[in-house]
């Protein structure tokens, strides 16, 4: 997720574990842990973009790391803080929370996470976009409630658990929401017969209601949209060429295939001149509206060879295409044909 949602989970957690005892220096510290698991960022300052993109959520959102580091920065913070109220087992108590929920949060958008590091697995539930107000805002505004009351207050501790439970609640529904977009989806494919192996569904951005589905056919993919509000009349599948053979220069650089790996089979390729386009279609594409745009994929990896060596860039299409745009994007979120 975002880093003002971990921050504000984070903040959550701390308040639940520690705030009557801390007050709000529980909140300051969670938000501090709740963010450390996302400075695997700074891998881009000592490798290429895409190995960066791999270590991401990778060792520092493990279980592993959480485990380690929390009982350190529980004794840095209890060394640090001044009129100790809390001891270090409880300031690592507080660290190891806010630590861990961060990587489980993840693990319910799309990258995935690799939670059980070392192991080569990333967990992924596709049950919320990246960025979604409707987890962050309500919790948020939850939390400066109670850091306007005092820390013995039993309003402030039932404010903060109901916050934290509702933001998870939120969460879960989403996972249900998919698997009715899933399940509509699927229904959709047999009607208009059309042969998949495999189908991935994700959430289109800032909402649950909204989501996309890609379907592996044999030499194609098949990509749509839907929304809960709407009806399954309205899906209409675009096929999209594999073009999978289109590689045979590229196949043989370690970086191509760190490439395959993330994708996880879902990409297609194209050629313009000398240069690959790699879409890896797990991350959704523009949804066209009325012809104004094409649907292009959003994370596109433009590849090229010289003197035997691979160079990439990454290209990735604006989500908002101005004010008009967005107004038709969420009429579609509410159904709109």
């Amino acid at each position: 997720m975002d880093s003002l949602t971990q921050i504000v989970l984070g903040a959550g957690v701390g308040e639940v574990i520690l705030g009557k005892k801390v007050g709000n220096k529980a909140m300051l510290w969670g938000a501090v842990a709740g963010t450390i698991p996302d400075l695997d960022v700074l891998a881009a300052l000592l490798t290429n973009p895409l190995q960066a993109m791999i270590w991401h959520r990778g060792f520092m959102h493990s279980i592993v790391f959480c485990a380690a580091f929390a009982p350190l920065l529980g004794w840095l913070i209890h060394k640090i803080s001044k009129k100790n109220n809390a001891t270090i087992k409880e300031w690592s108590v507080l660290c190891w929370w806010a630590l861990v929920t961060h990587p489980l949060l993840d693990c319910f958008t799309t990258w995935g996470t690799q939670l059980f590091w070392p192991f080569d697995v990333r967990i992924t539930f596709n049950g919320v976009f990246v960025i979604d107000p409707l987890y962050t805002l309500p919790f948020l505004a939850f939390l400066i409630v109670c850091m306007r009351l005092p820390r013995e207050s039993l309003r402030r501790k039932k404010l903060s658990r109901f916050a934290l439970y509702i933001s998870t609640a939120y969460l879960f529904l989403g996972l249900g929401f998919r698997q009715i977009a899933k399940s509509t989806f699927e229904a959709r494919l047999n009607e208009e017969e059309i042969a998949y192996r495999s189908i991935d569904v994700k959430p289109m951005p800032f909402t649950n209601l909204y989501w996309e589905c890609t379907a592996e056919g044999e030499a194609e993919f098949y990509n749509a949209h839907y929304s809960l509000l709407g009806k399954k009349e309205n899906i209409r599948f675009r096929a999209i060429a594999k073009n999978h053979d289109l590689d045979s220069a590229f196949r043989n650089h370690s970086l191509y295939q760190d490439l395959l790996r993330i994708s996880k089979g879902y990409y297609a390729l194209e050629t313009k001149n000398d240069t690959l386009l790699f879409h890896d279609l797990r991350f959704g594409q523009t949804d066209g509206i009325s012809g104004q745009i094409e649907r292009r994929s959003n994370f596109v990896y433009l590849l090229q060879i010289d003197n035997n060596h691979l160079k990439f860039n990454r290209r990735s299409p604006a989500i908002a295409q101005g004010f008009s745009y967005l107004c038709e994007y969420f009429s579609k979120v509410v159904g709109a044909d």
